[in-house]
């Protein structure tokens, strides 16, 4: 016997559709949305693609030609060092590698569901590259990266560099045995009292909503 939906429960009306590329349309507090769904091949000993790239725009390839782009990079793919200030950056990767490296210190090789969470506040600086580690066969990357705008009263704060590995939570937010569940970051404090639009981006991407604040060495087994 089926009741009828109460008012909390009907379905909300579509207000808007559009097609998702690349870049994603955002809503204040986010500033950005990037969906990076590249097929490198097969990679050299340098880790870039192991086929030519003369013909193209080196550092600032984004032609996607043959599934793929060098975006900055020269050798490797990526985004070689630049700076960040005033908002936060929420990184999840699907498939492939990214090594991090920053000016706090920090450098990690992280992917395969790993998550990285990095307060610019007063400014860092730090890279981005995709190394294409297997010789014999494609190397395919998809990543998801969020900007949070910080609010006023934290644009400077000091910055700070978090890991979520994956071994620490599922798909769905709950943690997994064996792994750490925060480690990795160098730095200072997060900024008090504006996670909350860093949380909504962890639902949105179904991770745990949840983050440690202050100074944390890295645990034994953790990829720093």
């Amino acid at each position: 016997m089926s009741s009828s939906p109460s008012s909390d429960t009907s379905v909300l009306p579509v207000v808007q559709a559009q097609l998702l590329g690349p870049q994603w349309p955002t809503l204040d507090p986010f500033l950005f949305c990037a969906h990076h769904d590249d097929a490198y091949p097969a990679g050299n000993a340098a880790f870039g693609p192991a086929v030519p790239i003369d013909d193209r725009q080196i550092g600032s390839d984004f032609s996607r030609k043959d599934g793929w782009s060098m975006y900055h990079g020269d050798t490797v793919p990526g985004f070689p060092g630049h700076p960040h200030r005033g908002f936060e950056t929420v990184t999840l990767v699907r498939k492939g590698l990214i090594d991090h490296s920053d000016s706090l210190g920090a450098a990690a090789r992280f992917g395969g569901g790993d998550v990285q969470w990095v307060t610019a506040g007063k400014g860092i600086v730090h890279s981005e590259m995709f190394p294409l580690l297997n010789a014999t066969a494609p190397n395919p990357l998809e990543l998801f990266q969020i900007w949070l705008n910080l609010p006023a009263r934290h644009k400077m704060v000091e910055p700070h560099f978090t890991m979520l590995w994956n071994e620490a939570h599922s798909a769905a937010g709950a943690p997994r045995r064996g792994g750490p569940q925060d480690h990795g970051h160098r730095g200072g404090r997060c900024a008090a009292g504006c996670a909350r639009a860093a949380v909504t981006a962890a639902r949105v991407l179904g991770l745990p909503a949840r983050r440690r604040c202050g100074h944390l060495d890295p645990a034994p087994g953790t990829r720093c």
